[in-house]
């Protein structure tokens, strides 16, 4: 008996080696995962036989398509995205390619094949002014970033009847260094500031954050699949989040506690992020949950077993 073609494009960062590992142990379904860089330090954590990898740039239309054609999925997920908010100012047209135009091209793909299209996006659409945020709030992003997913998401849609996009918050998981989530890439200046003689170190104390573990976001992303393949009508937006609020300097704080070390931290309570940032952005995920649908491990939980099984502290 065969089983989907489930397409997982983007498989190699943060969210998508959460995702891979989730629907690798899904027997009712095959995985397909792409990354650019086999090589890459995210390629090689993904414990996947080579029949279940494919080797993809997304702005390759002509890659895109071959992978299609010979693959045939029967759902997309896309987790390829530029997703650094400073990065996306000092590039925008970059960011408007992977962001916008990818997803774009990918769901249009999808619909010819006729596979649903699940498309990421982010809390970053909205002004940060008015939480909770529900799937139908207005959007209003501070930033390129959050212009350039609010895009994608109407060029995703559009692109295909048959499609879903989830927005997330700030996420963090298993990394492959430090600096793959805005939650881990805190640890050199946080241990830095507990050395002998060191000066103290300023950590925003002003906007309010998710952190949202990216295993949990995996098994959300799992069931949604699982739902649609079922027969259910999974399209339009929906929400995800964690519920715990914190800001940058709590996060610090929890992270200074967790490797036991005594860190100098201060607290700024004013923007402190050279791109504009919204003040608090929490998602309403009630529709996700209402539909059964719930998973949350807890941050200082999660946490130490990211630190604990980073490659920076074997």
């Amino acid at each position: 008996m065969s089983h989907p073609n489930i397409l997982l494009i983007g498989a190699s960062g943060l969210l998508g080696r959460a995702v891979a590992a989730s629907l690798a142990r899904e027997a009712s379904l095959t995985l397909v995962a792409t990354v650019r860089n086999p090589q890459g330090a995210g390629a090689r954590r993904l414990a996947l036989p080579p029949d279940n990898l494919a080797v993809l740039d997304v702005l390759d239309q002509p890659a895109l398509e071959q992978l299609f054609a010979t693959r045939r999925p029967a759902a997309v997920i896309v987790c390829a995205a530029e997703r650094r908010p400073d990065v996306c100012e000092r590039d925008p047209a970059g960011a408007r390619a992977i962001n916008v135009v990818a997803p774009a091209r990918i769901a249009a793909l999808a619909a010819r094949h006729g596979a649903w299209t699940l498309g990421i996006s982010t809390d970053y659409v909205f002004d940060g002014k008015a939480a909770p945020y529900r799937e139908d709030a207005a959007p209003n992003p501070l930033n390129i970033y959050g212009r350039t997913k609010l895009e994608g998401e109407a060029a995703l849609l559009a692109a295909s009847p048959l499609s879903c996009v989830l927005r997330l918050p700030l996420l963090y998981g298993p990394v492959v260094d430090w600096s793959e989530s805005a939650v881990t890439s805190l640890v050199p200046a946080i241990a830095a500031s507990a050395r002998p003689g060191a000066d103290p170190v300023g950590m925003d104390a002003w906007a309010i954050r998710y952190p949202t573990y990216t295993p949990d976001v995996a098994q959300v992303i799992r069931d949604l699949t699982l739902r649609h393949l079922a027969g259910a009508s999974v399209t339009g937006i929906r929400h995800w989040s964690g519920e715990e609020p914190m800001t940058k300097y709590d996060i610090a704080r929890r992270i200074a506690a967790a490797l036991g070390i005594a860190a100098s931290l201060t607290p700024i309570d004013t923007p402190a992020d050279a791109t504009p940032r919204p003040y608090d952005c929490h998602l309403d995920a009630s529709r996700v949950r209402a539909a059964g649908i719930d998973y949350a491990t807890p941050f200082d939980t999660a946490l130490r077993i990211v630190l604990r099984d980073a490659p920076q502290v074997r």
